[in-house]
């Protein structure tokens, strides 16, 4: 069953969603060769805390982490820990907000310091490809012409790989919701979009093939052909003539520009 949001209930994950991108800014700004991931995790919770909210994977369904950080050839869910970042890592977060009752969520994929071509465009087109994805989810749309907006331009045109067995989802007073939002399909399939609903799209792209397994940890998901993987997630309201995005990546892509120039700074000096 899928429920769609009031005005008031959109601000509210509004809002979640915006922490959730401040914390990703908070996050970037502290990205850089040397830093553990666990210590990512902590600046994140602290983060979310002080502005007033709890954070949302802590504890779902026993994980262990306040955020996802996932390097190089895993997708999604890798678990923070003793791990150093190094330069030309790939580094996705996943990041997952509740305040007053509602969720927010988003993701963002970074690279540590300079990275390979081949890797940085596969950043650039997965990100593209969300919002080839949000374009589609507009009210009489159907769940697979966002789908297939983002299978097109990742898989048809530069031949990556979309993952199949993880999707978006909806928000809202739970983290994932109704529908399914796949990253393939057929133009014209699945359920028909509607005005009010509250979905999270989030293109999981691998450089090589699209088969992907499950780490012994019982969370991380990996390519099979340890090819790098690249991950982007917004929030959007379905609205009847454009999607509103109630997530944002301008403080996060500020942090990183930020970021790259202080680094370059130290390294002149």
């Amino acid at each position: 069953m899928v429920n769609l949001k009031t005005s008031e209930e959109v601000e509210l994950i509004r809002n979640s969603s915006l922490l959730v991108s401040r914390t990703l800014a908070e996050i970037a700004s502290n990205i850089r060769p040397g830093i553990s991931t666990i210590k990512l995790d902590e600046i994140a919770g602290v983060f979310i805390q002080d502005n007033g909210g709890i954070p949302a994977f802590k504890g779902y369904r026993g994980f262990p982490g306040n955020i996802c950080s996932s390097l190089n050839e895993a997708v999604v869910h890798g678990i923070p820990g003793k791990q150093e970042l190094k330069e030309g890592d790939l580094v996705s977060i996943d990041c997952g907000v509740v305040m007053d009752g509602y969720y927010g969520d988003s993701a963002y994929s970074f690279m540590v310091g300079e990275g390979k071509p081949e890797v940085t465009q596969l950043m650039r087109v997965t990100k593209e490809s969300l919002y080839k994805g949000i374009e589609q989810a507009v009210e009489g749309n159907r769940i697979g012409d966002i789908g297939f907006a983002v299978q097109e331009h990742t898989e048809g045109k530069y031949g990556y790989s979309v993952v199949r067995e993880l999707v978006g989802h909806g928000v809202g007073k739970e983290l994932h919701e109704e529908p399914e939002v796949p990253n393939y399909g057929k133009r014209g399939s699945g359920m028909k979009l509607k005005a009010g609903m509250v979905i999270a799209i989030e293109p999981m792209v691998n450089l090589g093939k699209r088969d992907v397994v499950q780490d012994s940890d019982g969370w991380t998901i990996l390519t099979t052909d340890k090819a790098p993987s690249a991950h982007y997630e917004h929030t959007i309201l379905v609205s009847t003539e454009k999607a509103d995005i109630l997530s944002s990546f301008k403080e996060i892509e500020e942090a990183v520009k930020n970021n790259a120039e202080i680094h370059e700074i130290e390294a002149k000096s």
